[in-house]
């Protein structure tokens, strides 16, 4: 081992090696242990993204826009239903009619939903709650889920706001104590 240290072999005697040399001694150890740290830092990212990759689909994507869609992913099915003033059956002991105040445009348009028993009675029995959204956009105009209000006359009411021109959806959901009886969806343009 020389007089400077182990990274040297210099004796007595001999020449000093300039600063340079020492700095770039220096800068190529320094060099070494930065890429050995990068290729360890590379395993472990390595290793986290392949365990990351692991995961199920319905944990993998907490934001709204990303989440998978559809029956395998946990989602609620939504039955398409038929065009307004049309009776819509949920089960055999009630039905509904929708329809909007007016027909859509650019503001506010109400929705309003009419139930009866399977007689032809309007009824008031079940909660319903609706959302609107884009489906072209899906979530930038999202609503979440509003419940529909009751008026006087036992109409569900729920004011759709309308941003924009385009294709929307209103997703309708119809609960009893609670528990989700029914899901019907349609769609309309502006």
């Amino acid at each position: 081992m020389g007089w400077l240290g182990p990274s040297h072999n210099l004796q007595k005697g001999d020449k000093i090696p300039p600063k340079k040399s020492l700095q770039r001694d220096k800068e190529t150890c320094a060099m070494s242990k930065i890429m050995k740290m990068t290729a360890v830092g590379g395993l472990v990212g390595l290793f986290a993204v392949s365990a990351g990759m692991a995961q199920t689909k319905a944990r993998c994507c907490p934001s709204p826009g990303l989440t998978p869609s559809g029956p395998q992913a946990g989602e609620p099915e939504f039955k398409d239903l038929p065009k307004a003033g049309k009776k819509c059956w949920i089960g055999e002991v009630n039905y509904f009619v929708y329809e909007f105040d007016k027909t859509p445009k650019m503001g506010t348009a109400i929705l309003k939903i009419q139930l009866f028993d399977k007689d032809g009675k309007q009824v008031t029995d079940l909660d319903i709650s609706g959302r609107t959204d884009m489906p072209s956009m899906r979530g930038a105009h999202d609503s979440g889920d509003v419940a529909f209000k009751l008026n006087k006359r036992g109409d569900y009411l729920l004011p759709v706001n309308i941003v924009m021109p385009g294709d929307w959806e209103v997703r309708l959901t119809f609960s009893r104590n609670k528990v989700v009886i029914f899901r019907g969806q349609f769609t309309f343009g502006v």
